[in-house]
């Protein structure tokens, strides 16, 4: 059985930084997936940095290593309705990490995150 990621970008952070639990987990998928949301909290996370050319560099490296998994319509429709079950529970989590808890849903992928604040949030989410 071939074993695959969605990345979060909390933890796309860490793979960047080469930090060595994320490494050695990452390195066991066959497959990478990144959600454009996360890509674009990468591409903001550069471009606001001391070493905004080096960081853009690293992220369009990694676009090139990872699947990018788009936003459709139905993707939104699995937003709303964890948006929804979220409020209900009064547990509000962040707009981005519900984008890519859909992405995750949508497209059948576990999703590999760190943030465990989003523990609730979707049953496919493995965290380190």
């Amino acid at each position: 059985m071939s074993t695959s990621y969605l990345l979060d970008s909390s933890v796309l952070v860490l793979f960047l930084q080469k930090e060595s639990m994320i490494r050695q987990r990452v390195d066991q998928a066959e497959t990478l997936y990144v959600s454009v949301i996360a890509l674009g909290e990468l591409y903001y996370g550069a471009e606001h940095s001391k070493a905004a050319q080096e960081g853009l560099n690293a992220v369009n490296a990694l676009t090139n290593t990872m699947s990018i998994l788009p936003v459709d319509s139905t993707t939104a429709k699995i937003y709303g309705s964890i948006k929804h079950m979220q409020r209900s529970k009064g547990q509000m989590l962040p707009d981005n990490d519900l984008w890519i808890a859909a992405t995750a849903i949508r497209y059948k992928q576990s999703a590999l995150i760190k943030w465990l604040g989003a523990m609730n949030c979707a049953p496919t989410w493995r965290f380190l």
